[in-house]
Order: structure tokens, then C-alpha cells, then sequence
């Protein structure tokens, strides 16, 4: 525990909305949504405690599954009521059957505030370039950063709520029920998100940083920002200079990944953008 706040810069502090904010705000802006480890052909499970372990100790970071599923264990052993849940992130233009259990979604209980005297909170630190401190899970729309957020709940099904993203952001929208899992409901779907070559985190390596005024991102080779410090976009073709924005920029280290799969993962990517060079 003492490792994983170290990394997030805070101190333990009695559960608190407060302390429930810094705490994301901190998580986002610390560990950053990855899926490099796919590509230098690492198999990670959805065990909460090995996501907790790799975020302490070896400097990485990981989908969905990963980040809020240690975010959850994190919580749960500071003495937050953490509810974890089935969503589905949809992007443009993908088929509703490909969304259906794709992101575990968060809740925290028995924190009322004067704007939130229920004191149910949405929290989420996997959705890479969306959420960067919680939502009181009440219907309306929240600005963050560069962001519009807008919560809603399904009028066909009231038990669910959505999230409609920003129209900048990386996907249209993420709908989740209320009733609580375990994180192993996700094994299968985690299987193939990161296995199938149809899957978007197999075909593109990436990481996304969110910070209070944007977000940061690495697709392949080519990095963006969205935010206070736009830019259309800047390829890193050298090794050293990729491997150095991904430490310096976004903390990732590899110091627990083989010799082996560091060049697997350079070597993936190198590929994978000549592919995309030559369809552009």
C-alpha cells in the first residue's frame, strides 16, 4: 500500500471526498491507461492484487480491468465502499456487440457532500483520456479540463447510467448497471481484448496521461495532446527518444519486462506504423 501511494504522491488520509478526489486526480495523472505490454507479448491477468503490484513496484500501468481494478482493491483497503460493475465503452462505429462487458466501472458509497448529499460517486481511472477526479452519480453535465461530461440515466433501462464523452475525446459513450461483480465476470472478455487480432489494443500500442487541462497521448509512434497544449501530432522514429517520452511524459518504466520483450515491443510498433504509413 505504502509503495502505490508513494507513486500517486499522497499520504494516507481517513476516507473523505476530498481525499477520494486527490486520490483520482493523482491515479490519472500518475498511471497512465497502456496497452504497450500486449505488444511485448506480457500476459496479464485481471487479479486485482498483481494490478496493485505492477503499478507499485514496476512502474506500469494497463487497461481498464487493470487501473480500476487496483483503484478499486486501493480504496476498499483505505476503508472507502467501493462497488465495482459491468460497462461497455462504445467508439464510433463499433458494433454493440463488441462493448458489451469491455470496462469495469466504479462506484464509492457514504461520502454525502452539500452537491452530492447521497454521497454515491462514479470514479474512474481506465478510461484513458476521460475522467479526471469522480462524478457525483446525479444526471447532468460536468466540465473537466477541456472536457464536457454528461451523465444520464438510459430512459429504457433506469437501473443503468451512461457517460457521454466529450465529442474530442477517444470514444462516444460508457453505460454501466449498478449491480456489484468480481473481477473475474471479466476473464473471458479480457482474453480477448487483449488476444484477437480484430481487437483495437492488439492492432495499436498506445498510452493515454489525463492532466487537469488535457490529455496526452501515444498511438504507435506518433504522440498528441488534447487540451491546454494541442498538437496535431509528433512521430518518434529513434528508440531511444520513444522510449524516453514514454518514461518522461507518461512514467512508464520497464524495469520487470525482459530484454526480450523490450525489443519485441520496438520492433511491434515498427511495424505496425509502416503498415499504417502505407494505407495513409
Amino acid at each position: 500500500m505504502g509503495a502505490y501511494l508513494d507513486r500517486l504522491g499522497v499520504d494516507t488520509a481517513p476516507p473523505s471526498f476530498e481525499a477520494l478526489r486527490e486520490l483520482h486526480r493523482r491515479h490519472v495523472e500518475s498511471v497512465p491507461y497502456e496497452t504497450l505490454w500486449i505488444h511485448s507479448g506480457e500476459r496479464w491477468d485481471v487479479a486485482p492484487r498483481e494490478s496493485v503490484r505492477r503499478i507499485a513496484l514496476c512502474g506500469r500501468g494497463g487497461y481498464c480491468y487493470h487501473l480500476n481494478g487496483a483503484f478499486a482493491e486501493v480504496l476498499s483497503a483505505l476503508g472507502y465502499a467501493v462497488g465495482r460493475h459491468v460497462g461497455s465503452v462504445r467508439a464510433r462505429g463499433m458494433p454493440e456487440s463488441q462493448s458489451v462487458g469491455n470496462h469495469v466501472a466504479l462506484t464509492v458509497r457514504d461520502l454525502p457532500t452539500d452537491d452530492n448529499p447521497d454521497g454515491i460517486w462514479y470514479v474512474d481511472t481506465g478510461l484513458g483520456d476521460a475522467m479526471h477526479e469522480p462524478l457525483p452519480l446525479r444526471a447532468g453535465t460536468y466540465r473537466q479540463g477541456p472536457f464536457d461530461l454528461r451523465l444520464e440515466r438510459p430512459l429504457d433501462v433506469p437501473a443503468q447510467w451512461r457517460l457521454v464523452h466529450d465529442p474530442r475525446g477517444g470514444f462516444d459513450t460508457m453505460t454501466w448497471g449498478l449491480a456489484p461483480v468480481a473481477m473475474h465476470v471479466f476473464d473471458e472478455r479480457h482474453q480477448w481484448l487483449s488476444t484477437s487480432p480484430t481487437s483495437g489494443f492488439v492492432r495499436v500500442a498506445m498510452a493515454e496521461r489525463r492532466y487537469a487541462n488535457g490529455v496526452d497521448v501515444i498511438r504507435g509512434l506518433v504522440r498528441t495532446q488534447i487540451g491546454d497544449r494541442p498538437s496535431a501530432g509528433e512521430t518518434y522514429t529513434r528508440r531511444e527518444d520513444w522510449f524516453s517520452v514514454l518514461a518522461d511524459d507518461f512514467g512508464l518504466r520497464f524495469d520487470a519486462s525482459s530484454p526480450e520483450a523490450i525489443d519485441q515491443l520496438w520492433e511491434r510498433v515498427q511495424a505496425n506504423h509502416r503498415e499504417w504509413e502505407a494505407h495513409e
